[in-house]
């Protein structure tokens, strides 16, 4: 059984569309009109961008060297929350905690730059323990880099009465 014959069907022609040929002769004239038409304003997008591009780059490493400083001071309070676990335990050594520390700093990468110069400090009285960390944040933006200290504490573990 044979189809029946569909129906021929025409797009109405749109405002803005220019009713001619196809083809690569009428892309070319419609680049030509749009150059012609800058005028004066010709090679302004250029200069513009020139401008803008220092400030655009200031803001995007800034931005860079901000998140590079959140990572550092994370970096940062987790060494000093390892001393501290290290330190509460009920027959931790001396140095536990700022041995727990460094080994944290050391396998963290350089996210934290500097610690060692002081390296962590954990103080232990006979309720708690509180650690210390300082360094400075990487670098990104040459010269500029944050001073970064995290203290974290917490109870000692103790025999008590009951």
């Amino acid at each position: 059984m044979a189809r029946p014959a569909r129906p021929v069907r025409r797009r109405p022609a749109d405002a803005g569309r220019v009713a001619g040929p196809r083809g690569p002769g009428r892309i070319a004239a419609t680049l030509r009109a749009r150059l012609d038409a800058g005028g004066r304003e010709r090679g302004a997008n250029p200069v513009e961008l020139a401008v803008m591009m220092p400030a655009i780059l200031v803001l995007l490493f800034g931005s860079i060297q901000v998140g590079v400083w959140f990572v550092a001071r994370s970096t940062a309070l987790n060494a000093a929350q390892t001393g501290v676990n290290a330190q509460r335990t009920f027959d931790a050594g001396p140095d536990a905690g700022r041995a727990q520390a460094i080994t944290f700093l050391r396998r963290s990468g350089d996210w934290l730059v500097g610690w060692d110069k002081n390296g962590p400090t954990c103080v232990e009285t006979a309720v708690d323990v509180t650690c210390t960390v300082r360094g400075r944040s990487l670098s990104v933006v040459p010269g500029v880099d944050f001073e970064v200290t995290q203290t974290a504490h917490g109870p000692a573990e103790r025999w008590t009465t009951g």
